[in-house]
């Protein structure tokens, strides 16, 4: 009876250490982040719901203002009324705007400039699990994992920064990729800072003890 109990605890234990094994090396079957990875050459800011623009109207200051885009991705100004702004460049929603203005004053020259942004849903790098503070991010021209982590205030008490992963969409595949955010932030490590890209995902994973 004393060995089969023995036998016993020792295939629980053996199973035990297994999965916990396992759970330590799963980040290994990803393949490591490049470093350095080419950022989209022809890369231009696009607007998103909820971005801030300031809307300037050269000659006509009474025009001129900061309007915020609505859920359903159009502004509203003076002379300017439900116009779809959500997927263009400033430099797109501007003359968009001039348009609109032309119907009531001569030659109209307008600026728009992103202040708050937000960015498209598309574009957003979102951080999840055991950050300080998972959220959605709105993506940056060159933005480093280093960048991303001083963004989310970093991690918890509890996470396992070098088993935490990168998903991200290359050639319309979903793939996923092994990074080192413990490497980085407790040991400086500048190898480990890797580059991000817009619609990046990072996965912070929970230490098991």
């Amino acid at each position: 009876m004393q060995i089969k109990k023995h036998k016993f605890l020792q295939r629980t234990l053996i199973l035990v250490f297994s999965l916990v094994f396992f759970q330590l090396t799963a980040c290994s079957f990803y393949p490591p982040l490049n470093p350095k990875t080419e950022p989209p050459t022809d890369y231009t800011y696009i607007i998103g719901p909820g971005d801030s623009l300031e809307m300037f109207v050269w000659g006509n200051p009474e025009i001129t203002r900061t309007v915020v885009v609505r859920p359903d991705g159009k502004i509203s100004a003076p002379l300017v009324e439900e116009l779809p702004a959500t997927g263009k460049t400033p430099y797109q929603l501007a003359r968009d705007i001039e348009k609109e203005l032309a119907r009531y004053i001569r030659n109209p020259l307008v600026t728009v400039i992103v202040g708050e942004f937000v960015g498209p849903y598309s574009e957003q790098v979102r951080v999840v699990g055991e950050a300080a503070n998972p959220q959605s991010v709105p993506y940056r021209e060159r933005m480093t994992l280093l960048d991303l982590m001083i963004t989310v205030g970093g991690m918890t008490e509890y996470a396992s920064g070098n088993r935490a992963t990168i998903v991200r969409r290359i050639n319309g595949k979903q793939k996923q990729f092994s990074v080192r955010i413990d490497d980085l932030l407790r040991d400086g490590d500048i190898s480990a800072n890797v580059d991000i890209l817009p619609g990046d995902v990072l996965i912070i994973p929970e230490a098991f003890f």
